[in-house]
């Protein structure tokens, strides 16, 4: 099985902030495949998906940004899902708004919800879909702008990055990662 994480906060205050981004793409694939995210295990809300290429499971953490792997940690070991069947997908200060990077490892790079799964998984070896938000302006704290709504000239490029990484992870199904990274990468 394969399993596509979204990564964000929970609860209406949170829904259309930058951070949720990886929620936002979770949301878009759920629709696609008509699999609301109905089940609840470990702190988070999923969707088991039996697809063609075989069966995929969208989860949403709902334990906040922070301690996002203390759900996903629990939820792979109870479903016995191995780690290069993963993918997550969350913001990324340090790429343009809306531009999508792939890559198989790395460091957390100061994003606390990648600190919480490597903390838990054991490894920084693991599939992730990074969605640029870009960096705040000056004088914004960064808790403040990612926490913070996109503007309206960014709508667009968000809602075409949503649509891009919901293709990726669909182009994921059959592929290795590595050729999702060649196809993707912008």
């Amino acid at each position: 099985m394969k399993m596509i994480i979204g990564l964000g906060n929970p609860g209406k205050a949170y829904e259309e902030t930058r951070h949720n981004i990886g929620f936002h793409v979770i949301d878009r694939l759920a629709s696609d495949w008509n699999a609301p995210l109905t089940q609840s295990k470990f702190k988070g809300m999923y969707s088991v998906v039996h697809r063609p290429e075989g069966k995929v499971m969208l989860v949403k953490p709902l334990t906040y940004m922070n301690l996002s792997g203390e759900c996903i940690g629990p939820l792979m070991d109870y479903y016995n899902v191995e780690i290069e069947d993963i993918v997550v997908i969350y913001d990324d200060l340090d790429l343009p708004a809306g531009q999508l990077r792939l890559r198989q490892k790395g460091s957390a790079g100061g994003h606390n919800g990648i600190k919480s799964l490597i903390q838990h998984l054991g490894t920084q070896q693991f599939n992730r879909m990074r969605i640029g938000i870009s960096r705040p302006p000056a004088g914004m704290k960064v808790p403040d702008y990612v926490l913070a709504r996109f503007r309206d000239d960014e709508k667009p490029l968000m809602k075409e990055a949503i649509v891009k990484s919901a293709d990726a992870c669909n182009y994921w199904l059959s592929k290795p990662f590595i050729e999702v990274m060649n196809e993707y990468n912008g």
